[in-house]
């Protein structure tokens, strides 16, 4: 990929993590532990899925076929997305959701923290109103894996149960895909959040008591389109009235 090419799969990409993850934490709706939680979830599902419109509209400037927001979520197939494999691996339990959002929300934050000084006002325009909510979105999601950690015997047995799947996942950030790119086209690489999101998650996990995983997390793929099979699970659910009523107005 070249420098000219990198904006617009950044772009894009940003709108995948943000639409994917939100699409899974719906599925939390109506079946939160607790009324309050089951509420946040579903703000910060919508968030996501805010920040996800954002992206795309911005990307839909720059793209060649797609003209509209809803073209980058519903007409491509599960090859075409770039969002980071762990936005789409199952909600699991309690435990397994709140690693989930804790890893990416530790990423995120530093990412779009980082993307407010870039030099196109647009990507610096939706960075800021995006952190506003992220910072939420981090907060909660980190003092929930303190309150879980630092919990009951059951609740920190959860935890270490479920540590080990998500942190699997939780990596693709730490690689330098399309660094040079990144930099070349004024972006921030991935390799540019690595110490941000490691200082996260250290200072975070030492509160709660939990270790962190000697092993780096190993499983990447997304920034060419190589996916997990629950993708193509969500996508079939996501794009079935698109697909089948093609160009419905509702």
């Amino acid at each position: 990929m070249d420098k000219n090419a990198y904006p617009l799969f950044a772009i894009t990409r940003l709108g995948d993590h943000a639409l994917i993850l939100g699409q899974r934490l719906s599925e939390w709706c109506g079946h939160g532990p607790v009324l309050e939680q089951d509420i946040a979830l579903s703000n910060i599902a919508l968030d996501l899925i805010g920040q996800a419109r954002n992206w795309y509209t911005l990307a839909a400037t720059l793209h060649p076929r797609f003209t509209h927001e809803d073209a980058f979520a519903f007409e491509r197939g599960e090859r075409e997305f770039t969002n980071f494999l762990l936005t789409e691996i199952p909600n699991g339990n309690w435990a397994q959701t709140i690693w989930r959002q804790f890893f990416f929300d530790a990423w995120h934050e530093a990412y779009l923290t980082l993307l407010t000084s870039h030099a196109h006002p647009d990507v610096a325009g939706i960075a800021q109103k995006s952190l506003k909510e992220v910072k939420y979105h981090y907060k909660w999601s980190s003092e929930w894996v303190i309150r879980l950690g630092d919990g009951t015997d059951v609740s920190k047995a959860k935890m270490l149960e479920t540590l080990p799947f998500v942190w699997s996942y939780a990596g693709e950030w730490l690689e330098e895909t399309y660094a040079e790119e990144a930099e070349q086209s004024g972006w921030p690489g991935e390799h540019a959040v690595k110490e941000l999101w490691w200082e996260r998650v250290r200072s975070v996990m030492g509160e709660a008591g939990i270790p962190v995983p000697m092993e780096a997390p190993y499983k990447t793929g997304s920034a060419k389109g190589i996916h997990t099979e629950w993708l193509g699970y969500m996508l079939a659910e996501l794009q079935f009235l698109p697909k089948t009523y093609p160009g419905a107005q509702w």
